[in-house]
């Protein structure tokens, strides 16, 4: 009879550490960093001021009225942004009250600005709603919406990649003192991988 010997035998092939599988782990919770860190943010808009800039009134019924709308501006992305001039749609009880002007311009990265907008109000579109500004007037409490898409460029290191942001705003407004009283802003941002 013959002794068996009790050593343990391997079978099974131990893995043992390896810098190629660091490697790999450590590119790949960068990558996961990266992309959590530099995906694009919905830029955020809120209008501070209304200011009546020009009010001329021309017999026999021409009134010219003109306002500056200041709003803050935050780009919460990690890169700047380009973009070019846009006209915000002014709207009262659906109908387009008036216009303003954004000019074309930048902003940088993770940025706060305040804009200055220059718009006007169509007299005759005022006219056709003119009781129902009146009411408004003495309520002291006017509801409006505004409207822009604004179309740009990101910068991202060595390329630049096209956006567009759809902004809509419902206000309230005390016609009177030009008060913002509260406001609801929402904006979508679409960012073209081409």
């Amino acid at each position: 009879m013959g002794i068996s010997s009790s050593a343990p035998s391997r079978t099974s092939h131990q893995r043992g550490w390896s810098w190629g599988a660091a490697l790999a782990g450590a590119a790949t919770t960068a990558a996961a960093a990266g992309v959590l860190v530099c995906r694009p943010r919905d830029p955020s808009f809120e209008l501070i001021s209304i200011g009546l800039s020009t009010f001329h009134f021309r017999p026999p019924a021409a009134l010219d009225i003109g306002l500056t709308l200041t709003v803050h501006s935050t780009n919460p992305n990690v890169v700047p942004v380009r973009y070019g001039a846009s006209t915000v749609s002014i709207l009262y009880g659906g109908a387009c009250l008036g216009t303003a002007r954004l000019d074309a311009g930048g902003q940088p990265a993770t940025s706060c600005r305040l804009l200055h907008l220059p718009a006007r109000l169509d007299a005759l579109e005022m006219a056709h709603h003119a009781g129902a500004i009146l009411a408004d007037v003495t309520r002291r409490h006017m509801e409006l919406d505004a409207e822009v898409e604004i179309v740009g460029e990101a910068a991202v290191l060595l390329w630049s990649r096209r956006f567009s942001v759809r902004i809509d705003s419902h206000i309230v407004v005390d016609p009177v003192f030009l008060e913002v009283v509260e406001q609801d802003n929402r904006s979508e941002m679409q960012l073209s991988l081409v």
